[in-house]
């Protein structure tokens, strides 16, 4: 770990590292608003049929007329002509059949007392429409899986930063043309872009935060973020309350990201990355920024390109070897690892966006379930730390997922009425796949080797996206069997958390470099802890002349 040894000599985790996570972390409390934001924009209201007269034209009171023009309880048909006779007291259907009904032809009629407007009040995506909004949902997923995809390899190659900058001006723009949407189809593409520009902050906001990360403080800035996305799900309960409009509140959300685009220009770019690109100049003079902030500008100072090249000699040598996704699965051990492992994420992801985005489903107030829902990640994520550090990944990870799937399966089983017993089942259910988040992130980076590590990572994310994307599309089968979504969400991380029995431990040991030290046809050659203690004063670079 050459490059820790050169963050310790200009000052380890200083001012500029916790400015950094600070300014980093801002635009993270606005992105659970994003991806969870379809259960407030598309709520479903109770509705019925639009009906073809007035009160005032007929003399009759507006639940009267209801009863004789829509039949009890039915949200998709009206009767062809009105049934008077409904009416009396004691009134009988005047023949032995039913009377006829139509679809609603002229519309829907909408309960506006909670949710003044959503995107299904506005294009009326019920009844045969009513697909359409779990659609909608699962392009913004797909956009999350290309945006990872593309920002992912552009980063590579125009660096964190501009990628970061052009990500946060990227949601502030869509996200406000989705509040302008004239049409359903234009709404969609705006969120599928929106779900791109999410990706690329991830991912770019993790890697510049933590690559100006000592190795000591690492899973710290990472729990931080963390836990910013989690008080992010309690900020979305409150702005929702307080805009009921859906086109205000995808406003709401979505105007910050140009403050945090306007912010991020002084953002520092990766010098580890600048030093792989060929650029050591500017990385040199980034490192002397940060030196001099840190309040370590004499240190910064006696920092030249030939100390620069000789403490990254290891990362540069790492670099010259090529991989691809081929190696994920060529060699025994690291290909049952990668198998697990799509089990783990896919699953993980499956079973979350399942409950998450089906506030609705648990016939309580819905801003109270979001609070609930997003208060339950703070200790599960904690005892999902406990576990990790004193008993294991691979126990944590099985554990989660299996108790997840039970409580989501024990959920199947309880009336509709005992909505406290459903809703408390739910939350347990979602804390245990937050903890299985919490630590799939962890376990997949040490499982995989340095040569292959952010191939594997991407292996995994895309896994977890297609996961997030499929989920909505299965509440559709909800349609034939009620209880049929719950049963395929709570199945999943079930077999998924037998399947991370098979996974092997990593607590305490060193983070493997090659496919051969995962196969243990070698051994690690030194352990994390000694790569700390390198001097801080570089070695002597073995070729002056060479070039990055």
């Amino acid at each position: 770990m050459a490059f820790a040894s050169l963050l310790e000599h200009v000052g380890g985790m200083g001012r500029f590292q916790v400015a950094s996570v600070l300014l980093l972390s801002l635009p993270v409390f606005m992105m659970a608003s994003h991806n969870l934001l379809q259960n407030f924009t598309a709520a479903t209201s109770d509705h019925h049929c639009r009906l073809r007269w007035e009160a005032n034209a007929t003399g009759l009171d507006p639940q009267d007329l209801l009863r004789v023009s829509i039949p009890r309880g039915e949200r998709c048909r009206r009767f062809v002509s009105p049934q008077w006779w409904l009416l009396e007291a004691n009134g009988s259907a005047p023949n032995s059949s039913w009377p006829e009904t139509e679809p609603c032809h002229d519309g829907w009629t909408y309960d506006r007392s909670v949710f003044t407007s959503t995107i299904v009040t506005e294009w009326d995506l019920v009844c045969s429409s009513r697909g359409l909004k779990q659609l909608a949902q699962s392009l913004y997923m797909a956009g999350v899986l290309v945006g990872g995809i593309v920002f992912g390899g552009l980063s590579d190659r125009f660096g964190r930063r501009s990628l970061l900058i052009w990500c946060y001006f990227q949601m502030g723009t869509m996200g406000t043309c989705c509040s302008f949407s004239p049409t359903f189809t234009v709404y969609c593409l705006f969120r599928f872009l929106t779900g791109m520009a999410f990706s690329g902050i991830v991912l770019n906001s993790v890697s510049l935060s933590l690559e100006w990360m000592p190795t000591r403080t690492r899973a710290l800035a990472g729990t931080f973020m963390g836990y910013c996305y989690t008080t992010g799900q309690f900020l979305l309960a409150g702005i929702a309350y307080a805009v009921p409009d859906w086109r205000w509140l995808q406003l709401t959300v979505s105007l910050p990201f140009f403050c945090f685009f306007l912010y991020s220009w002084w953002l520092t770019e990766s010098a580890r990355w600048l030093v792989m690109v060929g650029k050591s100049q500017q990385a040199l003079k980034e490192l002397q920024k940060v030196a001099r902030i840190n309040g370590k500008k004499e240190e910064g100072d006696k920092l030249d390109i030939e100390a620069l090249r000789s403490y990254m000699q290891k990362e540069m040598a790492s670099s010259g070897s090529h991989h691809t996704v081929v190696d994920l699965v060529r060699t025994p051990v690291v290909r049952r690892i990668s198998c697990c492992l799509c089990f783990v994420w896919f699953s993980t992801s499956f079973a979350y966006y399942g409950l998450a985005m089906d506030l609705q489903n648990f016939d309580f107030n819905i801003y109270v379930i979001q609070l609930i829902f997003g208060a339950v990640d703070i200790p599960a994520k904690l005892v999902s730390i406990l576990t990790i550090t004193y008993v294991g990944r691979r126990f944590t990870q099985s554990v989660a997922l299996i108790l997840a799937g039970l409580a989501i399966l024990a959920n199947t089983l309880v009336p509709r009425d005992l909505r406290i017993l459903r809703t408390a089942l739910a939350v347990f259910g979602k804390g245990c796949l937050a903890a299985s988040f919490n630590c799939v992130f962890l376990y997949t980076g040490e499982l995989y080797p340095t040569v292959i590590r952010q191939t594997g990572m991407g292996l995994a994310n895309t896994m977890s996206r297609l996961g997030s994307i499929t989920a909505p599309l299965v509440k559709i089968a909800g349609e034939v069997f009620p209880t049929l979504p719950f049963i395929i969400y709570g199945v999943a991380p079930v077999v998924s958390g037998l399947v991370a029995i098979f996974l092997p431990e990593t607590r305490d040991k060193a983070l493997p470099e090659t496919v051969d030290e995962v196969e243990g046809r070698t051994q690690p050659q030194k352990d994390e802890a000694q790569d700390l203690q390198i001097p801080l004063q570089p070695a002597q670079p073995r070729d002056t002349t060479g070039s990055c």
